[in-house]
Formats: C-alpha cells, structure tokens, sequence
C-alpha cells in the first residue's frame, strides 16, 4: 500500500489482485469502517461478494452513524457527521455508491449538488443570558501569549506529546479564547484530553480555521447519516451478495506467531446465543474493528434518565480488543482508552418538537426558518454560558424520511454530565429528557413559567448516554493503537477509530473510511494508490491564511514578542521588500 495525490490515480481501476477469487473476507462489526472495508473489497479488490462475512452483534448495522425511528420512543439521533471536502478517502468510496434518492447518479453527486445548493454556515454560533448572541463575531480573541503556544503545539514532534494533556501544552490564556470555545464544542475536547491529537486536529483541517467560527467550512448529508451514508452501502453490498450474520459476537480471535509473522487462525463467536469457531487460513482475511465509542450505549425517555452501569472495560467491542492484545504487544492497549468512564463519557439527546409552539424560540436564535428544508442552525449552537456546557443542533429538516412534516428533530449535548444545571438543578447524566429539554428551553428564552408545559407537551426528548464517547481522545503514546496492518501481518487488520494509521485524525467518518481502504489495499496488494491526507499544514498559503485569520486581524508587528524576536522580525521583513515573500504576506493582510 502506497499514499498518492492528484487525479491521475483517482480516477483509475486498478487490475483485479491476483489471487483474489480464492479468498475470503471476515469483517468483525457493521460500523462505518467495516461497510468502507467491505465495499473496497468488492470495487477494488473484485472479490466476490458472496464470500465476505459481516459479522455484528446487533441486528442492525451502521455503527456510531445511526438514525432510527423507535416505535416506543421517537426518532434517535446519537450524534452528528460534520464532514469537509478534503474527506479523500470517503469521497473516493461515495463517487461510486449509486444514490438510493436518484437514479443514475452517486452519493457524491446527490452531496455535491445538495451543498452547492444550500451551504452551511451559521448566523448564531453562541448564545448567552437564555439566547440572546454572544457576540463572539467571528473572533478568535488568542492573547498573543495563547497564539503562540497554539504555534508552538504546531510545530513540536509527536514523540514530545506522548502521555500529555492539552493543559500540559498550552498556556492558560488560551482556555479563556473564543478559539477554544469554538474548538471544545465543535470536536469535543476537553482540557484532560491528548495534547498530541489536538495537534493533529489543528495540522489536519488548518486550512479550515477561518470556517471555524460559523462552520462555513463544514458539508452535511441531506438526511442523519444512517439513511443518507450507510443505507446506499448496504444497497451496494447486498446487490453484491455480501453476507451479513446479525446477532453474532465475536468473543475472540487466536492468532499463531511464527517468527516475525502473525497469523489469525480462529474466530470464536457467539450466534444467537450459540458459540462458535471459523477456522482461518492464510486466504481468510480479517478485518478487526477494536473499541467502539457508542459501545454500551444507554437510553432513556421523557419519563427516565438513561442508566449508566458500565464498568471500565465493559462491551463486546472492548472486550474482543481486550482479548486480543493480550497475545502480542504489537495489538494495542485498550485499557488507556476505555480505563477511564469518568473523562470518556458525555450525553446526548434527541429532541422532536410536537407542535408549533418551540419553533419561533429556534428561528429567533438561528435567524431562518426551520421548515424551509435548508440549512437551520448551520452547525452547533452553544450556550456559552451553560453549566453543562450545552450545544444544540438542528440540521436540514426533515432529518428523517418518515418525519412528519409538522415536526422538527434536533440534536443536543452537554460535555459537562456531573455539574448540576442552570435551570434544573440536577446533574444532566441524572435528568430525565423532560428535564433534559427543560433546561435547553430556559437557554432557548422561553418564559420560565411556561417552561414544564412545552418540555413535557410541546416535544419528546430521548436521552442517551455514552460512556465511551471520547475514549479514542485519552492522552497516549505510539503503541496503544495497533496499526491498521501490524508488521509481519499474513491475513488481518484493524479498522476504525482504534487503530493507528499516518496523520489523520479520530472522531471522523474519513477515519474509518480511511482505516478500510488502507486494510484492503494492503492485504490485497492493491496497485492504487491511497489518497494521502489532504496537504495543507505543508502549504504556505494556508499557513498564512489560517495566521492572519487567528490573529483577528492583527498584523505581525502588533503581536507583543521579546525585544530580540522584534528586531530580528524587523531586519526579516526588510530583506523580502520587493520579493514574492512580501507579496504573500500582504495577500493574507500580516503586514
């Protein structure tokens, strides 16, 4: 497996492997990575599909990218998929996935139109003193102080960020930042977390940091993601004859060391309640999903807070990884990441609104009307002002196929779940949905008096409470993920958010996409090249771009620095009159 770049190998078929009809697949999961893993094997790798094997423990698939309708409880929503158009490996899969919404035509093509039509932004990206605009417009306020140790965190080696937090990092300036707000919210970090992903993150999309203030530089599906991502794949793999095998746990899986190789020679499962064991050869290939970041997900109601009872390290997911990385050092060490429920969890919740009466309080703060069937809030709204830390989402309505047109179904989360509320004096892991949407309606403005009345007949609110759903963000160091395909590896890989692949970055549905092709292409010696991740914290112009937008403005001799620093940025700055380096600084407004 190789990475390239440019279009020459974007658009080519690569030969069929040799080999290959006289191979099999395994693929343990339904998530994300494992439909992406699936698909390659079938476009790319020409396999047949009758001889791929999903195997899930649930009776549905789609992983982490859910939305379903529950007969008892509504519409549910776990989260959201904010994608960009520097997704390579994800629009490489989806510009073959036929569209299950038009004939004739792709994913990607449904996607394209569909943002070029109506882009995302938002017009209120925070609020405070129960909805009223937080005036963040558009500002980064970074101290200098904070500004410099962002530069710093930029430009230091990985190695030098093993084990740390990001308060390890960044000076203190930074955390009382419009940047930090809008970057805790958007990806969900906290202080606790690894200073070395938030690295990445800041390397992987700075070519996006002037979008990040009003989410311009974000693209949505038209429909939640289960519906308008991960049905068009089953579609594309059940034309195909792939073989799902539902209600089917993997417990674990044997593998044989040899040397310096290492070969999966048993998967032992349970189906149906039933235990199992698929003898493997060198021409059954299998592919790992290890963790899961909604694995021992729980749900509440209007009525009832979600139960949380997991202990660290509870789960199939966790506890097939488990099993596994005590066979070889090279597997991993699950324990950092799902070792610590209290800094991995958050909660989320989905809200359907049941008549006419919450709607104007969503249109005043996101300035659009919600029943439109464009862009609403473009992105999180937060309440900056929250105990829990509060953001809200209500993206294209209607979110569901089968919603009723008099209905909208929105998203909200809280990062803080032990802090009692604003509103309701409870700790948001301790509410119930009513109380849940109580305290979103007293940051929305509604009059306090008619608060209950609306929360308990105005909307349904379905809690859900993830005990791992940052786990892939705890501090680390090279060796915990195992990589995708682990040296000396015959006939199997890791996939998803767990395992360890170049540059990229977690919490993305690229990463998984990623994660499945760069496993298919290896194990298959696929001749195509790998989209490299998207360049930009190699490209000077967005290096200066992403600069002058987190300076807010300021030019290079306003930043407060040393004496020495100065006098020294003087005589640099002297030197390139007249030359093509000027040139580019004035074009992104530093001088």
């Amino acid at each position: 497996m190789y990475y390239s770049h440019g279009n020459y190998e974007a658009f080519a078929r690569p030969l069929k492997p040799v080999g290959v009809d006289q191979k099999s697949a395994y693929l343990v999961g339904s998530g994300l990575a494992s439909l992406s893993a699936a698909c390659f094997l079938i476009r790319d790798g020409q396999m047949k599909g009758q001889h791929i094997h999903i195997l899930e423990e649930m009776d549905l698939p789609g992983g982490a990218c859910d939305g379903i309708y529950n007969q008892e409880k509504g519409f549910i929503i776990r989260g959201g998929r904010e994608m960009e158009n520097h997704f390579e490996c994800l629009w490489d899969l989806f510009h073959s996935i036929p569209s299950i919404e038009t004939e004739g035509v792709s994913v990607l093509d449904e996607y394209y139109w569909l943002n070029k039509k109506d882009p995302n932004y938002s017009l209120m990206r925070a609020t405070v003193n129960r909805g009223q605009d937080a005036h963040t417009d558009g500002k980064f306020s970074l101290s200098d102080k904070a500004a410099m140790s962002i530069m710093e965190l930029f430009m230091t080696p990985d190695e030098k960020l093993y084990n740390k937090s990001i308060t390890d990092v960044l000076d203190p300036e930074f955390f009382e930042s419009n940047f930090w707000l809008y970057w805790q919210t958007m990806f969900a970090f906290e202080t606790w977390h690894s200073a070395l992903e938030m690295k990445l993150y800041i390397q992987r999309f700075i070519h996006h940091i002037g979008g990040l203030p009003d989410f311009s530089a974000l693209k949505f599906t038209k429909y939640n993601q289960y519906e308008s991502l991960i049905l068009p794949m089953m579609k594309y793999l059940e034309k195909h004859h792939v073989q799902f095998h539902y209600h089917t746990r993997v417990l674990n899986i044997e593998f044989e060391f040899n040397q310096d190789q290492k070969q999966a020679k048993r998967i032992i499962c349970l189906h149906k309640g039933e235990r199992e064991s698929i003898d493997l050869t060198e021409n059954d290939l299998v592919f790992i999903t290890n963790g899961s970041c909604t694995e021992n997900s729980t749900f509440g109601d209007n009525d009832h807070a979600p139960i949380m009872n997991t202990k660290e390290g509870d789960g199939g997911c966790w506890q097939l990884w488990e099993n596994i990385a005590k066979q070889h050092p090279d597997f991993g060490h699950p324990q950092k990441f799902c070792g610590n429920i209290s800094k991995t969890n958050w909660e989320s919740a989905t809200v359907t609104t049941l008549d006419d009466k919450i709607p104007p309080y969503l249109e005043k703060i996101c300035q659009r009307d919600p029943f439109s069937g464009k862009v609403v809030t473009g992105g999180i709204v937060t309440v900056k002002d929250s105990h829990w830390l509060m953001s809200y989402t209500f993206n294209r309505q209607p979110h569901f196929k089968t919603q009723p047109d008099n209905q909208l179904v929105g998203w909200i989360y809280g990062l803080y779940t032990d802090v009692p509320g604003n509103f309701i004096k409870k700790p948001m892991k301790d509410c119930t949905g009513i109380e849940i949407c109580e305290e979103w309606l007293y940051h929305m403005g509604v009059p306090e008096e008619q608060i209950e009345e609306m929360a308990t007949h105005s909307a349904s609110t379905i809690p859900c409470m993830m005990p791992y759903i940052t786990a892939f963000f705890m501090p680390r160091e090279k060796g915990d993920r195992p990589f995708v395909v682990p040296e000396g590896s015959v006939n199997f890989a890791f996939i998803g958010q767990f395992a360890e692949t170049t540059r990229d970055t977690i919490f993305t549905t690229e990463y998984s996409v990623r994660t499945g092709m760069e496993s298919v292409y290896t194990l298959l010696d696929i001749d195509r090249g790998v989209p490299e991740v998207w360049g930009s914290c190699y490209d000077v112009r967005d290096l200066l771009d992403a600069t002058s937008k987190m300076m807010d403005g300021k030019k290079l001799e306003d930043i407060h620095l040393p004496f020495i620093y100065k006098v020294v940025g003087k005589k640099a700055l002297k030197k390139f009159e007249g030359t093509m380096v000027e040139e580019m600084l004035q074009r992104y407004h530093l001088i």
